[in-house]
């Protein structure tokens, strides 16, 4: 081999070695990234997760709040909207106690509710309202012997899996 043919193996060996120096510096930093991208995304994820509870007591809350409405206007009983009966109906709703009841849920899960937003996505607590749907069903069908057939268990089934999901993917 001559001078030169060695001078540029070497030059072609050390250019392999400085390329795989620049390549192992590259990976290293990547894995940095990575470890450090998911560290973040852990983060993140059990900082929404800490937040679980105060969401589903705001949603729940709305929850209750429906049913003790449908609880105080069954009591009501049916009326015609007249103006006829805006006073006695009006007066029948105000003075009810479960609709007063529920009421005051909704006004304790606004509350809630606007602390969720303050600390969380919206993208992460709004679809977790979807859990009410899954109360007011039940609650229909046990307290007020509401039909729950199997297009809306199925329906059921599907929300839940959906709210699994996006606590799943929470970062």
């Amino acid at each position: 081999m001559s001078k030169k043919e060695t001078s540029r193996v070497r030059a072609g060996h050390k250019f392999k070695v400085l390329r795989g120096m620049i390549f192992v510096a590259q990976q290293s930093n990547l894995c940095i990234q990575v470890s450090s991208q998911e560290n973040n995304r852990a983060k993140k994820e059990e900082q929404l997760n800490r937040y679980i509870p105060l969401i589903l007591a705001g949603v729940l809350l709305n929850a209750a709040a429906q049913i003790v409405i449908k609880k105080g206007m069954s009591d009501i009983g049916t009326f015609e909207f007249s103006v006829e009966n805006i006073v006695p109906v009006g007066l029948k709703v105000v003075t009810s106690p479960f609709v007063i009841t529920g009421v005051f849920f909704y006004v304790v899960s606004l509350a809630l509710w606007l602390m969720v937003l303050s600390r969380v996505d919206v993208s992460y607590a709004y679809p977790m309202l979807s859990v009410g749907y899954i109360v007011a069903a039940l609650a229909g069908k046990y307290l007020f012997n509401e039909p729950l057939g199997l297009v809306r268990w199925a329906g059921i089934i599907v929300i839940c899996i959906g709210v699994y999901l996006i606590t799943r993917s929470a970062a």
